[in-house]
């Protein structure tokens, strides 16, 4: 059974970096595209990037690009979103997610069968 565990979040002053990883097990991920999805309180699930874990391609959202660089360490089986320039706005749980291929919604949350349980980051102005 796939299982994916975030860690990494925290409390950042705006302007600062963070680093999110997302521990996957349970499966092979071959040919899957892993996802970082990010929900503030009262607001829709949003997408922040993907990667491919074979070919490494990524996709963004508007809101983090060149702010934020998502990557996989296929030894450790791991997805690392590395964050910077953090801003109040970037205030969410973030959530890793995993898809069973590279595919053209991926910025759909409904493309993704496997979620973690969140880490919160918090940016301070």
């Amino acid at each position: 059974q796939v299982q994916l565990v975030e860690s990494g979040g925290g409390l950042v002053q705006a302007g600062g970096p963070l680093r999110l990883s997302c521990a996957a097990s349970g499966g092979t991920f071959s040919n899957y595209a892993m996802a970082w999805f990010r929900q503030a309180p009262g607001k829709e699930r949003e997408f922040v990037g993907a990667v491919s874990w074979t070919g490494g391609s990524t996709i963004y959202a508007d809101s983090v690009k060149g702010r934020f660089t998502i990557s996989r360490d296929k030894a450790k089986n791991t997805v690392i979103l590395q964050m910077s320039n953090l801003k109040p706005e970037d205030t969410a749980a973030y959530y890793c997610a995993g898809a069973p291929s590279w595919t053209n919604n991926l910025r759909a949350s409904s493309a993704y069968v496997y979620w973690g349980q969140g880490t919160q980051v918090t940016v301070s102005s």
